[in-house]
């Protein structure tokens, strides 16, 4: 069996089965060290980042442990947005397919922008595992259309972004009303300490594994840096994503507002453009999800509710329109390229403001290489943009250090332009309050 790698972790036949249809041989770091502890019934802590195989870590052994003749909720698997929750329920179900028919395993995917009466009729027999967003899955605890006193089991997948956008509150709800007996399993990138209170009132002597990247980000991302040059941005971003011309590239902004004015230039420039950002209706952005899983799309334009955990597949490119304030976030913007031993090109537009982020960056052992691009032709740099500092820049051998550089003083764009016309004006108003005087 082509699985045998997971046979030793002594989970069910037709979850080996499963694995092997899917060309899955070989556990990852993640799932060699958990899937044993979450078998055992142990609390755990799994901090990776995004493609580290975390969603099989615990899915596989809790479909292993679901007893098919109990016909009530025995796990809940919490994730803070719907496309993440719909993408952890369609690998839940790739696995119940292979269940015997004897055996039927009943999940239940909860999350808002769905028909509420319809889910109300559909949970009249209770699913043994529910998948969902906290919020829609509190309210229908607290309406008792949702019994989650029986399970056992609760995952909390990407417990910081959960914490960035309020949903402990409503994990925490969900967890009050679990059984005594509590499993519980927390899936992050990060453990921040407003994270810890929450994680030491439900666990007891967690596992914690800690997988690190062997490198930042992945061997075959090349790192691209186009400076600004005081050209508008809006336009210059258009201008690359056009150049670019990728099968499919994600436009990333840091919020909404610059998500819908970058999308509306794309679009009116005659790009293949759609938009994915929490301001969007549910129906909206699943069928904008839809659209992009079916190659109709040629630009995403998103806010980094796309870069955690969504798995897009056929991400050619991704163009920073503005780097991220917590630079983790860069490292899981880029990793939606180059996957599956294909190669991406991550694009950054560089402004003056950005020098600081790019040096922390680079000390992360990202490399950059600098491009510019003039009338639709790319032309590479070979120096950085002003502030970045770059190979030819240093000292690199023999002890020395490298020469102190002063740093270049901040002054605005068109700085130059505007004092010439001031400088014009007050001798225009000069000439005139000398003929006054004549």
């Amino acid at each position: 069996m082509k699985s045998a790698n997971f046979a030793r972790f002594q989970i069910k036949k037709f979850l080996l089965e499963a694995l092997s249809d899917k060309g899955i041989t070989h556990p990852t770091e993640i799932q060699e060290r958990l899937i044993p502890a979450i078998r055992n019934g142990k609390d755990v802590i799994g901090q990776s980042q995004t493609g580290t195989g975390k969603t099989l870590a615990f899915l596989l052994p809790i479909v292993d442990r679901i007893e098919g003749e109990r016909e009530e909720v025995q796990a809940v698997i919490t994730a803070p947005t719907r496309e993440l929750a719909g993408q952890i329920f369609e690998e839940l179900q790739a696995l119940l397919r292979h269940v015997p028919h004897d055996e039927e395993i009943r999940a239940k995917l909860i999350v808002g922008g769905t028909d509420r009466s319809r889910t109300l009729e559909k949970l009249r027999v209770q699913p043994q595992i529910v998948v969902g967003t906290p919020g829609r899955i509190s309210d229908l605890v607290h309406e008792q259309a949702l019994n989650v006193y029986t399970a056992t089991m609760l995952v909390v997948d990407e417990a910081d972004q959960m914490l960035d956008m309020g949903f402990i509150e409503d994990v925490d709800k969900v967890a009050a009303r679990m059984a005594e007996n509590l499993q519980m399993m927390v899936f992050s990138a990060t453990i921040p300490e407003k994270l810890k209170p929450f994680l030491k009132k439900y666990m007891n002597e967690p596992r914690h594994v800690h997988v690190q990247p062997k490198q930042a980000t992945a061997n075959l991302i090349e790192h691209r840096i186009v400076p600004l040059r005081h050209r508008d941005k809006l336009e210059i971003t258009t201008e690359v994503a056009s150049v670019l011309n990728p099968f499919l590239a994600i436009v990333f902004t840091n919020t909404k507002e610059q998500a819908d004015e970058l999308a509306d230039a794309m679009l009116a420039a005659g790009l293949n453009v759609e938009r994915l950002h929490g301001g969007l209706q549910p129906r909206q952005r699943k069928q904008v999800m839809k659209r992009v899983k079916n190659y109709e799309v040629q630009y995403l334009v998103a806010t980094d509710l796309a870069a955690r955990g969504i798995d897009i597949k056929g991400v050619s490119h991704i163009i920073n329109y503005s780097l991220p304030k917590d630079l983790d976030f860069y490292v899981h913007r880029v990793g939606r390229t180059a996957r599956a031993g294909a190669d991406g090109i991550a694009l950054t537009i560089f402004a003056p403001e950005d020098e600081q982020a790019v040096h922390k960056l680079m000390k992360r052992g990202i490399q950059f290489t600098y491009y510019d691009l003039k009338k639709g032709e790319w032309q590479k740099l070979d120096k950085p943009p002003l502030g970045v500092p770059g190979e030819k820049r240093r000292k690199e051998d023999k002890g020395l250090e490298a020469p102190i550089v002063k740093k270049a003083k901040k002054v605005k764009p068109g700085y130059k332009k505007k004092a010439r016309l001031a400088q014009a004006d007050q001798q225009r108003r000069q000439r005139r309050l000398n003929r006054k005087k004549k």
